[in-house]
């Protein structure tokens, strides 16, 4: 996996989010936050017009870092640089892309004004040296310091150039294309079907309770706190205190089945719908936030769950 630098207090550590930095370009943040408040506005960044705003898929519900800046980067061949303007086109490899896949992207982005610098560099590539390691020496793009990875995207996500190349592209081919914000060298390293994740509500939860299989086919996971669990709670569920994110966060993909269904419980929906969008991040292919926790359980389908 590839490693991401996230700010998380109190020494919890997330294991890698392969779209971490594909969340830092459009300026979502990569804080976990154990606050249940409910999500604001994301900010908006100067660099952050290559990708649409996504929800964000940290563990928090109400902070976002600082505002990402998109500065000039000095090269180390070459000086003065800044963020290119100019008109859009690209040219790409010629397979079809689908609606519902997620492609894995790595990238390397230059001023529109020094394509002769990225000739020479997609001639080095020929040559056998890997795009993410001249990522790091010549790319103008935050995501440099991960040898331009920008992680999982979809459709939607990204300026139509950018998109049309990437989701044209032949995998791990490293194909050119040009943007208002320069010319890149990209390269789809890997694909998979693109991941499920809805709200279920109560009462359909309670339907599909009734049926034997379903605790046997599906995964259910409580991350309310001890201290909660005591008050009130439902069969089936593995607890999975959010305090404790450290202990279980990186066994997730090992102790869990990222095929099967996985249904996420809190107390009114929110920190669940954080976990959620992060399990979804890990690969988790179909997840299902159960939208106003064990509260609207207890207020729409069994008022002897107490409430708290």
């Amino acid at each position: 996996m590839w490693s991401r630098a996230c700010c998380i207090p109190n020494s919890i550590k997330l294991p890698s989010l392969a779209s971490s930095y594909l969340c830092s370009l459009k300026n979502t943040s990569n804080r976990l936050s154990l606050s249940p408040l409910k999500p604001t506005n994301t900010h908006t960044c100067s660099f952050s017009k290559l990708f649409i705003t996504l929800a964000p898929i940290s563990l928090s519900s109400s902070h976002f870092l600082t505002p990402i800046r998109f500065k000039d980067t000095t090269l180390s061949k070459r000086k003065g640089m800044t963020t290119p303007n100019g008109r859009a086109s690209c040219s790409s490899g010629s397979s079809g892309g689908g609606e519902s896949r997620e492609i894995l992207v790595q990238h390397l982005l230059v001023k529109e004004e020094d394509l002769k610098l990225l000739v020479e560099v997609q001639a080095s590539i020929a040559r056998g040296l890997d795009l993410s390691d001249l990522a790091v020496e010549y790319s103008i793009c935050p995501s440099k310091d991960q040898g331009g990875m920008l992680g999982w995207v979809r459709k939607g996500q990204m300026v139509p150039e950018f998109e049309e190349a990437a989701f044209s592209a032949p995998l791990n081919k490293v194909v050119r294309c040009k943007t208002k914000f320069g010319w890149h060298l990209l390269q789809v390293v890997s694909e998979r079907e693109e991941a499920v994740l809805q709200d279920v509500q109560p009462e359909e939860f309670h339907i599909k309770m009734q049926d034997p299989s379903f605790l046997e086919e599906a995964q259910l996971l409580d991350v309310r706190e001890p201290e909660e669990i005591t008050q009130a709670s439902l069969p089936g569920f593995e607890v999975l205190p959010l305090r404790q994110f450290g202990s279980w966060g990186s066994e997730v993909t090992t102790k869990f089945n990222p095929e099967k269904d996985t249904y996420v419980l809190c107390h009114h929906g929110v920190r669940s719908l954080q976990v959620a969008k992060w399990l979804q991040a890990q690969g988790f292919k179909r997840v299902f936030n159960i939208a106003g926790g064990i509260h609207a359980y207890s207020e729409k389908v069994d008022p002897s769950i107490p409430t708290y």
